[in-house]
């Protein structure tokens, strides 16, 4: 037994003295009850994609590409905590290989930048940031390199060990280890065959504490979407080997799975919910006029923190190296918004009465409400299946929400209610359930956000769309939107074409549509040419037998 079991076990046997109950099934270790505490981190994706306007760089990008002129990471931790954010995670190393500090591992790094005269060091600005700030910090490394030659040998696996040992020494503790799941092809055409014994073994030798995230877990786990949504029913516990599911590979509907968890699983897993405020993940000038309103924000807080998970909400720097004034406004509205709603619990001063699996609140006096705040004693496991939440209005007893999972948190959306009294009934436990806490809020922001809905139409795999623009034009790109939530399959690789008189087509391009699977979202290719009829030809699409067209737009 090592000495972080040793740890666990004293904390646990405390925890299940002070309230008369053992704990159930798997447990979260101090680490993950601490990461779950924290509700809300921000994500800051950055690096030579900020610059390019790419969402996966192909890793030829030039290392003097990266050049943020006003970097001041400072800025991002002062915006991070006034928004209520606990904790900052960057992506050190993104798909195109390029590291935002000078790993030796790897020759495609700051250090080969003439950015700071090659002596800059992101990691450690925004390390220091956030201690002076008092926010946790956590790293993104990508784990497939497209710049790296070693990628898709053997000898790979001990280079990204060490980048990811070099990173994890060198600054400090480090609360959450972000591994992507995107995995393809390296420079050298090859995939590589991960070793996940031995990066595990580079993150807990340098950081014990980290929790680290993957598809998988260990420490937590990837909700299935990039929508800011959660299922209604989300256990912290999961089973991995259940659906046959590793770090790499995610068979059948891995959303629904990894969106709900197992009820008594075998490994304490949770949710974590990744979204970003714009539409994409990258800062993008052109996207500044497409940030989430504050209700859309509202909508995901209630999705993923109010749903038993973690909210890791992306704000990305722009090419100055600062957080863009829309975004932090935006964050301070949405900061604004959850004071107002929370602030002031009405059930403040009312007496607590457990009868059975009953829980009533009997409030000092009458009050209007319209959320409903649940927690469970989650240190002892998540117990809870099923339950209904009761009102008393008028002397009589009224059913105003029901749901299945609790954990550490449940937000529920209630009609407003004028109330004596509040009741909540377990119907359905794993063991002899442990209700912690219930609180009620009035809301009166939020306005039931619904993301727009896109109409459009379904076509064959193969089918090419072509437009034609009148006349022979200079064209700067096209954009692609898929149909809502990439109803009907989405174009993920394609070819372009440009012609004068729609016989004779030139080759544009030939690319991808870069995680739109995930975030299927509008997507932009800028180039440069000439001609009057443009062909957009999908190569491949996600379901291998159509996609969705909501639209095809040419840029001018």
């Amino acid at each position: 037994m090592n000495n972080r079991t040793i740890l666990f076990c004293a904390v646990a046997a405390m925890l299940s003295v002070s309230c008369g109950e053992k704990p159930y099934g798997a447990i979260p270790t101090p680490q993950q009850l601490e990461w779950q505490d924290m509700e809300m981190n921000m994500f800051c994706h950055f690096g030579p994609n900020t610059f390019t306007g790419r969402e996966w760089g192909d890793g030829t990008e030039p290392e003097d590409i990266f050049n943020p002129t006003e970097l001041d990471c400072r800025q991002w931790a002062r915006t991070a905590k006034a928004a209520g954010f606990k904790g900052i995670i960057i992506t050190a190393k993104h798909h195109d290989g390029f590291c935002l500090w000078p790993n030796p591992a790897a020759q495609h790094t700051v250090a080969q930048s003439s950015w700071r005269g090659g002596e800059g060091d992101v990691l450690r600005e925004l390390s220091d940031a956030c201690r002076e700030e008092g926010l946790k910090f956590g790293i993104y490394i990508s784990p497939w390199d497209r710049n790296d030659p070693h990628y898709g040998t053997p000898e790979y696996n001990e280079v990204f060990a060490q980048t990811l040992s070099n990173a994890l020494s060198s600054y400090g503790p480090v609360f959450e280890q972000w591994f992507d799941g995107a995995c393809g092809e390296g420079p050298n055409g090859r995939r590589q065959e991960y070793d996940w014994e031995l990066f595990h073994e580079a993150v807990f030798s340098n950081q014990p504490q980290a929790v680290v995230f993957s598809n998988v877990g260990p420490g937590c786990r990837w909700v299935g979407n990039e929508e800011g949504s959660t299922g209604e029913t989300c256990w912290a516990t999961f089973t991995p080997s259940l659906y046959g599911a590793t770090h790499e590979q995610l068979p059948g509907d891995y959303g629904t799975y990894l969106n709900q968890g197992d009820a008594g699983g075998e490994y304490w897993i949770p949710a974590e919910t990744d979204v970003s405020i714009r539409p994409g993940w990258f800062w993008k000038e052109s996207e500044t006029a497409r940030l989430k309103s504050v209700d859309e924000l509202l909508k995901i807080y209630y999705e993923s923190v109010g749903r038993n998970s973690l909210l890791l909400l992306n704000v990305p720097p722009d090419n100055r190296g600062l957080i863009p004034r829309a975004d932090s406004i935006r964050l301070m509205e949405f900061r604004a918004a959850l004071d107002r709603i929370f602030s002031s619990d009405l059930g403040t001063g009312a007496q607590m009465r457990r009868t059975r699996d009953s829980w009533t609140l009997t409030l000092r006096e009458s009050a209007s409400f319209n959320r409903v705040v649940l927690s469970e004693r989650i240190a002892l496991g998540q117990r809870i299946s099923e339950f209904n939440v009761e009102a008393l209005v008028g002397g009589e007893w009224k059913e105003i929400a029901r749901g299945t999972t609790i954990g550490r948190k449940r937000i529920l959306l209630v009609e407003d209610t004028e109330a004596s009294a509040v009741r909540v009934n377990v119907t359905g436990s794993l063991a002899r359930p442990l209700l912690k806490g219930v609180s009620i809020y009035y809301d009166d922001v939020y306005r039931a956000a619904e993301r727009v809905r896109s109409g459009g139409d379904v076509h064959p795999a193969g089918e090419s769309i072509v437009l034609d623009l009148g006349a022979v034009r200079d064209v700067a790109g096209i954009q692609y939107t898929p149909i809502y939530r990439g109803e009907g399959g989405v174009i993920t690789s394609f070819r372009l074409e440009i012609s004068d008189n729609g016989s004779d087509w030139a080759l544009v391009k030939e690319d991808i549509f870069q995680n739109i699977v995930n975030n299927p979202v509008r997507c932009e290719v800028p180039f440069q040419a000439r001609g009057r009829y443009i062909k957009l030809t999908p190569t491949a699409t996600s379901n291998g037998e159509s996609y969705g067209l909501s639209s095809f737009e040419v840029l001018l």
